[in-house]
């Protein structure tokens, strides 16, 4: 059923599309599916904001609030994922020096904010096993299908990098909470939700829609906290480059770019902070 969720969301699907998996899609999200001719001439747009649209194999989240917006849908075989995935820097990147891949080779690693899964996806590009937790069922849909649509595919490299990303619809906290601290991960890595800026203009596309389906991540201060208390190595928490540190918390080190930094914090070294 749906949690943390606000907008009103139609689900609907092409005549080519596998009805098991709509129905799956919308026992996920708790919402009925309408035939698509029904949607275009009976069903009163102004009821909904957005709409999931399984269209053939590939899910799209589609917006009837900023019409003039494509729709949204999570790719990681083309675009701009196969684009950073060659031309990105691989394990020279700043994410991969964040996580320390060169002093925890193959790391194993929560990412406890998943969205979009594309720093998930660099991540097990460069050899890291990805846990990768996504409350909003709306989201998870999206990732699911991404990768469901990689292992359909006869791209043997990506399947190779996916096997390594495991998909959870869970929310952190309660999944942190759980975890014996011998059992944690060596990495967390958090990006939480970027505040959203005044101009929205200058909102990228699927920003604007996960402000609207997912909200604000208000939770994220507590989230640092239950990381630093059971991480195995370190935590990696993503931020606009001027933003100020998750829940005040002084990190060890950061690593800066042009308009992202990445707040590295100690386990051990962290807790004196809580």
């Amino acid at each position: 059923m749906l949690t943390n969720f606000s907008p009103c969301i139609a689900i609907s699907g092409s005549q080519d599309c596998d009805s098991i998996a709509l129905n799956n899609i919308a026992k996920c999200i708790g919402s009925t599916i309408i035939p698509w001719h029904m949607f275009e001439d009976k069903v009163n747009k102004s009821s909904f904001q957005y709409f999931l649209y399984l269209n053939n194999d590939r899910l799209e989240l589609h917006s009837l609030k900023y019409k003039k917006q494509s729709a949204v849908c999570i790719d990681f075989l083309k675009g701009k994922t196969r684009h950073r995935r060659l031309y990105g820097g691989g394990k020279g990147q700043d994410l991969a020096k964040a996580i320390g891949i060169k002093k925890i080779p193959n790391a194993t690693v929560i990412d406890a904010t998943a969205g979009l899964g594309r720093d998930a996806f660099v991540l097990a590009s460069i050899g890291c096993h990805v846990t990768l937790l996504e409350r909003n069922p709306v989201i998870y849909s999206l990732l699911k299908n991404a990768l469901e649509r990689v292992y359909h595919s006869d791209d043997q490299q990506v399947k190779e990098i996916c096997v390594r990303m495991r998909l959870i619809n869970a929310n952190a906290s309660a999944y942190l909470l759980a975890q014996k601290k011998s059992d944690c991960a060596d990495v967390i890595y958090l990006d939480p939700m970027f505040p959203s800026r005044k101009k929205s203009a200058k909102v990228k596309k699927e920003m604007s829609y996960f402000h609207d389906i997912v909200g604000e991540d208000e939770d994220s201060d507590g989230l640092l906290k239950l990381a630093i208390g059971c991480a195995g190595k370190r935590i990696v928490v993503k931020r606009p480059r001027l933003a100020k540190e998750l829940a005040e918390l002084k990190a060890q080190f950061s690593i800066t770019g042009k308009s992202t930094r990445y707040d590295i914090y100690m386990p051990e070294n962290s807790l004196k902070h809580l």
